[in-house]
């Protein structure tokens, strides 16, 4: 497939663009600054490059035209979590990526989220009720952006086949082993690492498993 990859240049955007590349996808990559890519992804020829905002509609759109997919690993910053900015801003990106998915005949949509965008299968779970009313008071503007991407793909994306990948704390490592479930079901774990979603959403992409359902991805 040909797949626009958005969050491309942060740690999980990275790994995305190479497990997509391992399946023998193209790749289309849209980010604000490309030249913090990897030198050998900037290169490869399997890769088309667009330069913009989230915001520009004209750039973005041209981004879209002529993908079978979206995959986005957009999400705040953790280490600006508390200094994320107000007013939604990634919520109000994906309004637009929406509105011009549909315009262009695009209907896949694999996002990240966390816990913090609830879903009716979950499950009470302690521990990660720690976790996001944590992030609800440490980081409140980050949490209210996620919290609107996930009611702005579920209400704006009904003509899509969406799926929101959600997932709990992220780690660095090279384990690639997850399970996808919901919280509390008594599978699912408050771990997971970058490789593990990245390798998730390109066997989404490919089995389409979890359409309009946004499952809790963790390390087993």
């Amino acid at each position: 497939m040909h797949a626009l990859i958005l969050g491309a240049t942060g740690a999980a955007g990275v790994l995305l663009i190479q497990e997509a590349l391992a399946a023998s996808h193209t790749v289309v990559i849209y980010a604000r600054a490309p030249e913090k890519l990897p030198e050998e992804t900037r290169n490869d020829p399997r890769i088309t490059i667009h330069k913009g905002e989230l915001d520009d509609r004209e750039a973005l759109s041209s981004a879209i035209k002529g993908v079978d997919a979206v995959l986005s690993a957009l999400g705040p910053s953790v280490s600006r979590g508390p200094m994320h900015p107000k007013g939604t801003p990634l919520a109000r990106a994906y309004s637009l990526i929406i509105e011009l998915m549909i315009s262009h005949g695009v209907r896949r949509l694999l996002a990240l989220g966390t816990p913090s965008i609830t879903d009716p299968n979950d499950k009470f779970s302690l521990r990660m009720s720690i976790i996001v009313k944590g992030v609800a008071t440490l980081a409140r503007t980050a949490y209210e952006d996620v919290v609107a991407i996930g009611e702005t793909i579920r209400t704006q994306g009904t003509d899509l086949n969406w799926t929101i990948a959600r997932v709990p704390l992220l780690s660095g490592s090279n384990d690639k082993n997850f399970v996808a479930g919901y919280v509390g079901d008594g599978k699912t774990g408050t771990w997971l690492t970058r490789a593990g979603f990245a390798l998730f959403v390109v066997q989404e992409l490919e089995n389409n498993e979890w359409v309009k359902k946004a499952p809790l991805i963790t390390l087993p």
